[in-house]
């Protein structure tokens, strides 16, 4: 059940923001291996005015970024499966936005499966009665 968070540089933009929630649902199925039946996203916009790295605003530098935070439960995923995807999602989103901040950040962030679920159910619960 991989949650993905995708915040952008920009205003909101509906085409982008549908391309963004389609593929990165595909990458993430892809490289981590998860289900896109339980794989959901939320894509929120920050203008590039009120986004700033080492104290100068995106719009001063006259470039774009992302935040991407993915979370999965953990011990799913190998370290080199979680490399490859730094890898991909991080093309993919320079891709889609251009121009894109050198700190551009990616966390894949591996949840506890006590601690993690949905549906008012653990992940843990899911494995032992799955």
């Amino acid at each position: 059940m991989p949650g993905i968070n995708v915040i952008v540089s920009g205003h909101p933009n509906a085409a982008l923001t549908r391309q963004l929630a389609e593929q990165l649902t595909q990458l993430t199925c892809d490289v981590l291996k998860k289900e896109r039946s339980r794989t959901r996203v939320i894509v929120q916009y920050v203008p590039a005015d009120q986004w700033f790295v080492a104290g100068r605003s995106l719009a001063e530098e006259g470039r774009n970024s992302f935040q991407l935070e993915v979370t999965i439960t953990g011990e799913t995923n190998t370290r080199g499966e979680k490399a490859d995807y730094h890898k991909a999602a991080y093309e993919l989103l320079a891709g889609l936005l251009g121009n894109v901040h050198p700190h551009s950040s990616i966390h894949v962030a591996d949840c506890r499966p006590t601690a993690y679920g949905y549906g008012g159910v653990t992940q843990e619960w899911r494995y032992q009665h799955g």
